[in-house]
């Protein structure tokens, strides 16, 4: 029987009695749906499926896409995204070191991705857990000023501003980069349609510059709210382990991962991609194909 549990105060939600790759009633499906828009990550744990099961899975909550690290592909299934440490004659078999610091998957695309699925087959004994930050509960415990005067900006979301940030063991970034890595605005506060609320949409490390605003201004604002957001009781921390199932809304959740025994340890993941404007899944449409229904 479904069972949907609360994983702490302000964000996630357990979904037990599910086998992701069996049979799911609509009216279970719409529960577990609607408990991902308003928890912003949900959790299934002692889950076993192959890439193809993962994608169809994931399917069911939206269109499947590919964006990313191509070179880390599963296979013949490119909406596969291999994140692990292991190497295969002499070379990573996926993304070896990504995510530490607060992020939104695709934050630097004009559409970001609305979801992500993350599926573990292979964990460390320590380390290499996953935080994952509420920003509909962090928006709404804003101070009221800082709320009304973040409404309507917007933040220059910079692949090559982040770098340094992000990456400080990185080679500076090129001049081929440069041209490549165009500059993307995005909304301080995002209204997410589906649940009809806002959420903080500055997430991360960075202190972004603001459209139309002084740098020496636009700092310190951003870096508030960032640090505002991520405060423990906004977060839930997950402890991995194998056949674990991370789904979060990339519109609503912060995530960043920890580190691991690196050398010592075995990490491998599986993940899956939400595209930014959701099919209407089966499950809520008894069958009937409506394409992309809203903006993610």
């Amino acid at each position: 029987m479904l069972e949907l549990i609360p994983l702490v105060d302000r964000i996630g939600m357990e979904v037990r009695g599910v086998d992701v790759t069996g049979p799911i009633s609509s009216g279970d499906f719409e529960r577990i749906y609607q408990a991902w828009i308003d928890n912003t990550i949900l959790l299934f744990r002692d889950q076993h499926m192959t890439t193809t099961e993962q994608i169809a899975f994931t399917r069911r909550f939206g269109e499947v896409v590919s964006y990313t690290r191509k070179q880390f592909a599963e296979g013949s299934e490119p909406e596969i995204l291999i994140l692990s440490n292991i190497s295969k004659d002499g070379k990573p078999i996926g993304s070896p070191v990504s995510g530490r610091v607060w992020h939104t998957d695709g934050h630097y695309l004009p559409e970001p991705p609305a979801g992500s699925l993350l599926y573990a087959l292979e964990t460390p004994a320590e380390g290499g857990d996953t935080l994952f930050a509420n920003m509909f509960a962090a928006y709404d415990a804003l101070p009221e000023p800082v709320r009304a005067r973040i409404e309507d900006l917007q933040v220059v979301i910079s692949r090559v501003q982040s770098r340094p940030y992000n990456y400080p063991d990185r080679p500076p970034v090129t001049e081929a980069e440069r041209a490549e890595w165009a500059d993307v605005p995005q909304p301080m506060v995002r209204f997410h349609e589906e649940a009809g609320r806002k959420a903080i949409y500055a997430g991360g490390n960075v202190p972004w510059r603001i459209v139309g605003m002084d740098e020496a201004e636009s700092a310190p604002l951003v870096t508030f709210v960032q640090e505002f957001s991520v405060q423990p009781r906004f977060t839930y921390r997950h402890k991995w382990r194998p056949g674990d199932i991370i789904l979060w809304d990339n519109r609503s959740a912060l995530h960043r991962a920890t580190p691991y025994d690196f050398a010592g340890s075995r990490r491998l993941m599986h993940r899956t991609t939400l595209a930014p404007r959701r099919a209407v899944p089966e499950a809520r449409t008894g069958g009937r194909e409506h394409g992309a229904a809203m903006a993610g």
